[in-house]
């Protein structure tokens, strides 16, 4: 029977399951909930959503980028440092380590703070809550872009060697 190194085996699942919350629910606030709310706030029905439903998404959200990162950074192990680098061949892979640490920084300093704002969990004034709006869909449609070219690196890992000559 085969040796299993089971830290990279569980970094790998875990790092594979907390990035499908953690995109899944990127693409979810971007492609389905600001629409749902523009809607909801239209007809008056949008604090079930603000209430109830923003706030365990966002929990979940911000969370899974972390478990992601971590798991994430817990799969490259020694690599890690060539891989933020970009040395060594880790080129690639460290490329949507970048791309990922970006879009944590934006989920837990911009993204995060500003919808305790809007969602009312810290006090705000209206112009502080409009100003939140804008820097939050910012930052949300900003991790959107770059999950595309992070996902690329990232689901090919160490392949990208030969895909890249490196």
């Amino acid at each position: 029977m085969e040796h299993i190194d089971l830290v990279p085996a569980l970094s790998r699942w875990i790092h594979f399951m907390a990035g499908v919350m953690w995109i899944g629910l990127l693409y979810y606030f971007n492609f389905v909930q600001v629409a749902a709310l523009k809607n909801a706030a239209a007809d008056g029905t949008a604090a079930g959503i603000s209430k109830h439903v923003a706030p365990r998404a966002l929990l979940f959200f911000r969370w899974a980028a972390v478990v992601t990162w971590l798991a994430g950074a817990a799969l490259l192990g020694p690599l890690f440092t060539d891989a933020f680098l970009l040395r060594n061949g880790m080129g690639p892979i460290g490329i949507g380590a970048w791309l990922g640490t970006i879009m944590l920084f934006n989920v837990w300093v911009l993204i995060w703070p500003n919808q305790k704002k809007i969602l009312g969990l810290k006090p705000a004034s209206d112009a502080e809550k409009n100003r939140a709006r804008r820097v939050a869909f910012l930052a949300s449609r900003t991790n959107v872009m770059l999950s595309v070219p992070m996902l690329f690196f990232m689901a090919g890992g160490w392949s990208h060697r030969a895909l890249f000559g490196l």
